[in-house]
């Protein structure tokens, strides 16, 4: 049997800095770790995210910019206030509000289009 310890979601960037400071303003929070200039980590409740510059060489298999099927999903306690601090960081999501059988979501997009997914469940 494998014992996981943790599990974590990486996206790559070219430009670690502009991805770092996005995600730092959107979670308000330094990040965990920092490798200069190839990592850094973040932990938001349960999820580790870590955002890392691929090698020079690698950069054909990740130029996948805007074309990534995965999304990043945030349950958040008050998706307007969620929604204003997007807006407020210049990444105002695209689309209205869906109302979902589990509650509001909407879609909204890092520096580099990754898709996050800001949901808020019914109650």
């Amino acid at each position: 049997m494998v014992r996981y310890e943790a599990a974590f979601v990486t996206i790559s960037t070219f430009d670690l800095g502009k991805m770092t400071q996005f995600y730092q303003q959107l979670f308000e929070q330094e990040p965990l770790k920092i490798i200069s200039q190839s990592y850094v980590e973040f932990h938001v409740a349960s999820l580790y995210l870590g955002i890392f510059r691929p090698h020079v060489s690698s950069k054909e298999e990740f130029a996948t910019v805007g074309k990534n099927p995965m999304s990043i999903c945030l349950e958040v306690s008050d998706l307007d206030a969620a929604i204003a601090r997007l807006t407020a960081l210049g990444y105002a999501p695209p689309g209205e509000i869906i109302h979902a059988h589990h509650g509001r979501e909407i879609y909204a997009y890092d520096p580099e289009q990754n898709r996050l997914i800001f949901h808020q469940t019914e109650t």
